[in-house]
């Protein structure tokens, strides 16, 4: 039997997943950071993220619904509130910050928030992670939000090796970048802080360790599916967003 771990070992053991399977490591995002991408493969990296993007405030509208702790629910809509706004800040959403990543990367605003040209990977991966956190546990679902432990790092490496190496790329058209860390670091407090004192059993902490594997392989996957369609020369599903550099 798997022996309980104390807190301590548990965080341990959730960073370490962090460390070996945090898309950081994709070498679709070593090629988007280190200059090494094409306008077009970035333009379909961003279209394909704004689903992601779009479907994190459903996803933390369905754990709050099914949550009756009103304190957690009270601390989770502010997750909300960063993706969708309050309608009053200038900044406007995080949803609004992505929109103008892509406006500034050329692409055309309606084609992105209709979703018409996703790839099929990036489509099957988020509608998982949605449905992850709608069917599991509530200890589960917080759990999946760990990858937020390790999101500061990867933003500071795509701030720093895309304004260094794409000259069409400023600093407002990365803005939403901007509010993402403290933001991200004071989710990531909480969902630890909640899985450590909540997974007391030796089969919740297993639980909680694969919800991050989950998490990690859902971010992992979206990659997966950018580097076939876009790196790999021919491989653009029908449908699918084809970029200038990539028509024949």
């Amino acid at each position: 039997m798997t022996k309980l771990l104390t807190p301590q070992e548990l965080e341990g053991q959730l960073r370490a997943i962090g460390e070996a399977r945090y898309h950081n490591l994709h070498p679709f995002h070593r090629m988007l950071h280190g200059g090494k991408c094409t306008k077009g493969q970035i333009q379909a990296w961003a279209i394909n993220r704004y689903y992601y993007q779009a479907m994190i405030p459903i996803k933390d509208a369905s754990l709050i619904a099914r949550c009756e702790d009103q304190a957690i629910r009270r601390i989770w809509r502010q997750r909300l509130e960063d993706h969708d706004g309050d309608g009053t800040s200038e900044m406007g959403s995080g949803i609004d910050r992505w929109l103008a990543l892509t406006d500034g990367l050329g692409l055309d605003r309606a084609d992105v928030v209709s979703i018409r040209l996703l790839l099929p990977g990036t489509r099957f991966a988020v509608e998982a992670y949605v449905q992850f956190v709608r069917d599991r546990t509530l200890l589960e679902a917080i759990a999946s939000s760990l990858t937020e432990l390790f999101s500061p790092q990867i933003i500071t490496e795509r701030v720093r090796g895309m304004l260094a190496h794409y000259d069409y790329v400023k600093p407002a058209t990365l803005a939403y970048f901007d509010k993402r860390p403290p933001q991200a670091a004071r989710d990531a407090e909480f969902a630890l802080s909640y899985v450590k004192s909540h997974a007391r059993s030796a089969e919740q902490q297993q639980a909680v360790l694969a919800a991050l594997h989950f998490k990690c392989d859902v971010l992992w996957s979206m990659l997966d599916a950018l580097e076939h369609a876009y790196v790999t020369p021919g491989r653009i599903p029908p449908g699918a967003f084809v970029p200038d550099d990539a028509r024949g």
